[in-house]
């Protein structure tokens, strides 16, 4: 087993945004139906993890979606512990409330996909070195310790969240336990603070 720390990373709204409406021509390629748009600092992102952790990826998207999401945003040079798609998520039903605050039992139209790390230890990784990136919480919801959430990325151009990422993941390249850290205010530390009322 690697000696690095996994880090485990999301795909849309993640470090990409796939959209069947195009936003602007500098969408880094189409895939099926959609024109994807990859976060800024993206390749630079993946570069400087790759160095520093063991990378996996794991989408709540299609199986054939992610791999050829992958194929394009990954180098060959780049080994990946795994690749995952939504056949390795776990189907969640969620009650939903109508406009009078009725519940309905029909839950097989209100499914969202939840990732749970079991999976993943039980190919043999310890989960005290474990780390997974997503942008909706409720996807990693049993696992919050061991997860990072950035903001979801919907195209701006002009989004920092990746650098700013990158530098906090360095700071817990060498964590002997990724649990034990709080991570949820992780982006308070890279933000300007706001200038102190006069």
């Amino acid at each position: 087993m690697n000696s690095k720390i996994l880090l485990i990373l999301d795909l849309d709204e993640t470090l990409l945004h796939a959209t069947a409406s195009k936003l602007g021509d500098n969408f880094a390629f189409q895939l099926y139906h959609y024109y994807v748009y990859k976060r800024p600092g993206l390749d630079a992102f993946i570069a400087a993890c790759a160095e520093k952790f063991q990378l996996a990826v794991w989408s709540s998207a299609s199986d054939d979606y992610v791999a050829e999401v992958v194929k394009r945003i990954f180098s060959e040079e780049i080994k990946l512990a795994f690749v995952w798609g939504r056949s390795r998520c776990t189907p969640i039903s969620t009650a939903r409330a109508d406009e009078l605050g009725y519940y309905h039992c029909d839950y097989s139209s209100h499914y969202e996909y939840a990732k749970l790390l079991k999976k993943v230890k039980r190919l043999g990784f310890n989960l005290n070195r474990v780390l997974i990136v997503d942008d909706t919480p409720a996807k990693v919801r049993n696992c919050y310790g061991n997860a990072i959430y950035p903001e979801p990325f919907l195209g701006n151009p002009n989004d920092q969240e990746l650098s700013m990422l990158a530098a906090y993941l360095d700071t817990l390249k060498a964590v002997e336990n990724t649990r034990s850290i709080e991570k949820r205010p992780w982006r308070q530390q890279f933000l300007p603070n706001p200038d102190p009322a006069p």
